[in-house]
């Protein structure tokens, strides 16, 4: 009864030692061994830190990088904004310093101008006009001149081929031209009379439009004879030009 516990323990003992062997040779082939899953745990281990280190770096290298980008924008944004403030306040103190120095032009009229008329000898029959700024900002001369003698119901009209090519602009102190023919020379003028006042209408930046107040002339005691011919020239720049109609 013995010797049967011993051969039966001896046959277990086998039985478990030909099932661990068993076991262990069926885990060497299927990689899922203690040992074999160590050894490949630990490339998994050390790629998986390797690939955490790249990316690490990685995203590092792209933070500064976009760090550095966003500061050179900064710096760029900052630096046109200064510039526009540059630009803007210039352009603010140019402004305000053609205000300062009055250089915007007005209307000439009776109220910043003072007109004279002067009869001439040569072309015959004819006067001379002449408007002087006596305001302190410049003034501009536009299309030509009114003239209306005492109540005259009529309005004179120009030469048409005296029109500057540009607007004739007073400084303070400057004078402008018109030459004005009063009557015909061959005496084919109709309605003949003789005027004693002057007045000057001025136009405005459009034909025909009011350029503000008119001015009176002092004429000759003896008063300026005209007829129906009355005309007169568009403001010219220098005497010289207005007399030439």
């Amino acid at each position: 009864m013995r010797t049967f516990r011993t051969a039966r323990s001896r046959t277990g003992l086998l039985t478990t030692t030909v099932a661990l062997a068993a076991l262990a040779l069926t885990a060497c082939q299927s990689g899922t061994g203690t040992q074999d899953e160590g050894k490949a745990s630990t490339p998994a281990t050390q790629t998986t830190q390797a690939s955490h280190t790249t990316s690490g770096s990685g995203s590092n290298s792209g933070s500064d990088t976009g760090s550095s980008a966003a500061q050179g924008t900064n710096t760029a944004s900052h630096t046109g904004t200064t510039a526009g403030q540059g630009s803007t306040g210039r352009a603010s103190g140019s402004g305000s310093s053609r205000g300062t120095t009055s250089t915007t032009s007005v209307l000439c009229n009776g109220a910043n101008t003072r007109v004279t008329a002067q009869l001439v000898s040569r072309p015959l029959n004819h006067m001379l006009l002449t408007v002087k700024n006596i305001g302190s900002r410049p003034c501009d001369l536009t299309y030509f001149p009114y003239l209306r003698f005492d109540e005259m119901q009529w309005a004179p009209g120009a030469f048409e081929e005296s029109r500057p090519q540009a607007v004739v602009t007073l400084a303070p102190g400057q004078s402008g031209y018109a030459g004005v023919r009063l009557s015909a020379a061959d005496g084919s003028g109709e309605n003949g009379t003789t005027g004693h006042k002057l007045s000057i209408i001025f136009q405005g930046r459009t034909p025909r439009s009011d350029g503000g107040p008119t001015a009176n002339v002092t004429l000759p005691a003896k008063g300026v004879y005209y007829d129906s011919k009355l005309t007169s020239t568009y403001w010219q720049s220098d005497a010289t030009d207005a007399l030439n109609w």
